[in-house]
């Protein structure tokens, strides 16, 4: 399941942004196309106004003069005079055929232009120019145009020839001197603004993969770190299932067990195994309240009811309900208590002395006889650590066992015991998870460290204020 929805997440995400990324580069491509089209175009209409002005005093159009200006810009020049093709323009494509066609195919789509257009189209001239099949051609200039004096006019267009499969921008000026007319068609192919085009796309093309390939890896590793705590927390719930149905299995097999026995087992059996159902019954009475406990915690209901109490009391209670434990299995418990009174602790009392007689029990439970352990209150009336107010320090120390490193990370999660307390069957791996709950509700927090002198040393920090922020 969570593989599936780390896949779509990565889809929608990186699809999303892939979409956005390339419409914007569509926008943006189609914005540069048209500003490079617009500046070659003016670009093409300054070159032919300066040619038209060049011809404005010229005598005669010398074949040398044609040369330099196609060199010099690239252009295709045609020179029609009084409807005959320029000799220039016959040698060149005495070779070529295509050239005539060419020609025709920019005077068809400079008539075209003019009758759909310029509204005053209909006030043109139609002129004829007979090619080298002695068929005439004619076609429109019209006589008002975007550009006149002296004589000489010229207009500019774009058009794609079907002979050359380009396009080309195109200008005729015709020029009227002495009853005489000249028109020269000048041609400029695209074909280095195309060029300039595709590498541009190319290069937003290969922009754009590159983009779609970062953001598919960044998206596939971002969904999988938000997924990551919903898949951990329903392997949590797995393992805690798994736990809790393990746990709740052997005292009731030991149950079933006995309750089948007292059926063939005379009086003074039965009340041995009556008196086991009791046990294993307490002890599963005791697993399922740990286990609601949890459970309210899990849903941000924990039961906690605050009220001013006094600390240095609630820690004497408990010292004086473990003190006849410890003294059975020979431990020595001491407890220590400032000075001075402290002031009262904004606490549900029930729930802090509840956590103090998990940490107690874990401490007679894993230290051997001869051991002390230490129960100590003490007060800060400055800021300390995470907290911006007075706070309480209760420390349960010991000299049992102690505990791993690697185990210091998970002593805290749900029924997460060491491996020298598995044998116990009265601990189920909850009571410091339930402490750490209880701890947390009320903004505070809970360590574990090595006492130096062997053994474990667990400190409660609550603040003095409910005020305070963990």
């Amino acid at each position: 399941m969570f593989q599936k929805a780390h896949f779509l997440f990565t889809i929608l995400c990186s699809g999303t942004t892939i979409a956005i990324i390339i419409l914007i580069s569509l926008l943006y491509l189609h914005v540069s196309e048209s500003s490079l089209s617009e500046n070659q175009f003016r670009s093409f209409q300054n070159d032919v106004s300066t040619i038209a002005a060049s011809l404005e005093n010229a005598s005669s159009i010398s074949i040398q003069w044609l040369e330099r200006i196609e060199a010099q810009n690239g252009f295709t020049i045609y020179v029609i005079d009084n409807g005959t093709p320029f000799l220039y323009n016959s040698l060149r494509d005495s070779h070529d055929p295509s050239g005539q066609r060419l020609l025709k195919e920019s005077l068809e789509a400079y008539q075209s232009m003019l009758q759909s257009s310029l509204p005053e189209a209909g006030n043109a001239e139609m002129y004829s120019i007979t090619f080298d099949n002695d068929r005439d051609y004619n076609y429109i200039v019209t006589v008002t145009t975007s550009f006149a004096y002296y004589g000489i006019r010229h207009h500019e267009y774009q058009f794609r020839s079907a002979t050359t499969g380009s396009s080309y921008y195109a200008s005729i000026i015709d020029i009227e001197k002495d009853s005489a007319r000249t028109q020269i068609v000048i041609l400029n192919a695209l074909t280095a603004l195309n060029a300039q085009i595709f590498r541009q796309r190319l290069r937003f093309l290969l922009i754009d993969l590159a983009a779609a390939a970062m953001l598919l890896a960044f998206s596939f590793f971002f969904t999988g770190r938000i997924l990551k705590p919903l898949r951990d927390n329903q392997e949590a719930q797995m393992q805690f299932f798994a736990a809790a149905s393990h746990e709740l299995r052997t005292p009731l097999s030991v149950m079933l067990a006995s309750a089948e026995c007292c059926e063939k087992a005379n009086a003074e059996e039965q009340k041995s195994f009556f008196k086991t159902i009791r046990k294993e019954g307490r002890q599963m009475n005791n697993l399922l309240n740990d286990m609601l406990t949890l459970a309210h915690a899990g849903t941000n209901r924990f039961p906690i009811e605050k009220a001013p109490a006094q600390l240095d009391t609630l820690c004497l209670n408990v010292y004086e309900a473990f003190d006849s434990l410890c003294r059975n299995k020979k431990l020595s418990l001491s407890l220590e208590l400032p000075e001075n009174i402290p002031p009262r602790c904004f606490c549900d009392s029930e729930r802090i002395a509840q956590t103090l007689s998990i940490l107690l029990h874990n401490a007679v439970s894993y230290t051997p006889e001869g051991g002390n352990i230490t129960l100590t209150l003490k007060y800060r009336e400055s800021a300390f650590q995470h907290f911006n107010n007075n706070c309480f320090l209760i420390i349960v120390t010991d000299t049992g066992s102690g505990i791993s490193d690697a185990d210091k990370k998970h002593i805290f999660e749900r029924f997460y015991r060491t491996e020298k307390s598995r044998s116990a069957k009265e601990h189920f791996g909850l009571g410091l998870s339930i402490a750490y709950e209880i701890v947390n509700a009320h903004h505070g927090r809970i360590t574990v460290e090595d006492n130096p002198g062997g053994g474990s040393i667990f400190t409660i920090m609550l603040p003095e204020s409910s005020k305070a922020q963990a």
